[in-house]
């Protein structure tokens, strides 16, 4: 008889290695992001392609795959909610698609990667895509490389898709911002045309450590949990997980501006409550992360909108934002605030974007990524593309390439696609799952008044973030809505955005 109980404690040792390689590579990455010297880049580039390498070659060792192969019976013997069968079943899918791709060539895109964003860092302020252009050649050459080890397939995007949003296609997604923007252009020409709103006294002088005293303030008691994570600086805000005692966040301060880093500093805590959320069980093996990049954004999106933006919200923290700058804030209204940090307009940065234009800024990436990867677009011609994309769909032009093409890190430490149709699912989902929170949790509403934020946490705790990847997307939406659907989301724009702009 297979000693089953030994092989998954064997097959659990190798993971906990490869997880350890993972750490350490998030460990590195956090530091080249955060404090590490312009100098160390060429080396760290070197660290992070040998540790991607080696927890590669681990996690596709055939030993592994024999384990698993051993234990595929045990597994379905489990009952198919059990955590020993999601665990096999899940690093069995896995172990799949890793086995699929070459150990050298991972370590060619971690290499690129590194590269790629040390370049960027300094390309961007400068407004220099011709710096960085010849990394970005190489990184759509290494996504070409990379989505073929995954052939035959539907769409060349597919394979990048799936190890973002594992269990969607390049059509799904396409029928989806079909869906959207039929919907979305008509609500954001209708407040376009309108007067915009003032706010003006969001762009002037606001000292970053007063507000980050306020934030960390506000994401404690959203329920990040600083013993287990830190707030740091950085170029393009992200969240990191080293391991379940240590999930990062991290937010920038530019001059003059309180919206960016107020606001980027919320997503990335919902970010990271997610990951502090995962079951403790589940380190050291492929559960202890979150299902899907749209169901992560979903939390990023919903406590940083759908709380973070609300009028409830703002009753509670606007008397203590206003005490903390009394200068900038003391003749605004809260009713002025509100409509401020709301503020629909055609802009050209997707981070500081409003929610209604939002995903027609994810639609562009996505797009040009799918013009790319098809061969129909080359990273010469992108600025302009970039340009005219802009100019169709937004209505506005970026005057350079800084807040044109090198606006966003993704392209420049990663591949070219799969990396950006999350955040409309996150919208779509955010609204979704509120809703379901409210409609089981009536009390969240009346909370969310007096600036307590325990029972909508416990809500997504018990619902979303404990499982980590114990479901896919596809999988934790049947069982907690029951199907992905537009129209919660559509609703709350029109309701939220339709009372600001009286339509």
């Amino acid at each position: 008889m297979t000693d089953y109980p030994a092989k998954l404690q064997a097959l659990r040792a190798q993971l906990a290695e490869v997880s350890l390689l993972r750490g350490i590579s998030a460990a590195l990455y956090w530091d080249q992001a955060t404090y590490m010297p312009r100098g160390g880049a060429p080396v760290r580039g070197q660290q992070l392609a040998y540790l991607t390498q080696q927890s590669h070659l681990r996690f596709t060792d055939p030993a592994l795959g024999k384990l698993l192969d051993d234990l595929l019976p045990y597994a379905e013997s489990l009952p198919p909610d059990s955590d020993d069968a999601a665990l096999i079943r899940v690093t069995h899918r896995e172990y799949q698609r890793a086995t699929k791709v070459p150990a050298e060539l991972v370590a060619a895109i971690s290499q690129n990667a590194s590269e790629s964003y040390h370049v960027w860092t300094a390309a961007r302020p400068a407004n220099d895509f011709a710096r960085v252009q010849p990394y970005l050649e190489r990184t759509l050459d290494l996504s070409y490389r990379y989505a073929e080890c995954f052939a035959p397939y539907d769409h060349i995007a597919d394979p990048l898709i799936a190890d973002s949003d594992y269990g969607m296609k390049a059509a799904d997604i396409k029928a989806l911002f079909a869906e959207l923007r039929a919907a979305l252009v008509p609500l954001a020409q209708a407040i376009a045309d309108q007067a915009p709103a003032d706010d003006t006294f969001l762009h002037q002088h606001y000292p970053p450590e007063i507000i980050e005293r306020f934030t960390t303030e506000v994401i404690k008691r959203f329920g990040y949990d600083f013993e287990r994570g830190r707030l740091d600086q950085t170029a393009h805000p992200f969240a990191v997980r080293l391991n379940g005692g240590d999930v990062r966040i991290t937010t920038r301060y530019p001059q003059n501006t309180l919206s960016d880093p107020l606001f980027s500093t919320l997503h990335e805590a919902g970010h990271a409550m997610y990951e502090q959320g995962i079951k403790a069980d589940y380190e050291g093996t492929p559960l202890a992360s979150g299902t899907s990049a749209g169901v992560h954004e979903s939390q990023s999106r919903l406590w940083e909108n759908v709380i973070g933006r609300s009028y409830p919200f703002w009753e509670y923290f606007y008397p203590l934002l206003r005490s903390l700058f009394p200068q900038q804030l003391e003749h605004i209204s809260l009713d002025q605030f509100y409509r401020a940090v709301n503020k629909v307009e055609r802009s050209l940065i997707r981070t500081e974007a409003d929610e209604v234009t939002y995903n027609l800024h994810v639609m562009i990436r996505f797009d040009l990524e799918l013009e790319l990867l098809e061969g129909a677009l080359r990273i010469a011609d992108l600025p302009e593309a970039w340009h005219a994309r802009y100019q169709a769909d937004l209505g506005v032009r970026a005057p350079d390439d800084r807040d044109g093409v090198l606006q966003d890190v993704h392209w420049y430490s990663g591949l070219i696609g799969g990396a950006f149709q999350g955040y409309t699912l996150g919208n779509v989902l955010a609204a979704q799952f509120y809703a379901k929170a409210l409609a089981e949790r009536p009390a969240i509403a009346d909370a969310i008044k007096q600036g307590e934020f325990g029972e909508l946490h416990g809500w997504l705790r018990e619902t979303i973030y404990q499982h980590g990847s114990k479901y896919t997307a596809p999988e934790l939406i049947a069982r907690a809505l029951g199907k992905l659907d537009t129209a919660p989301y559509l609703s709350y724009l029109r309701q939220k955005y339709g009372a600001l702009y009286r339509l």
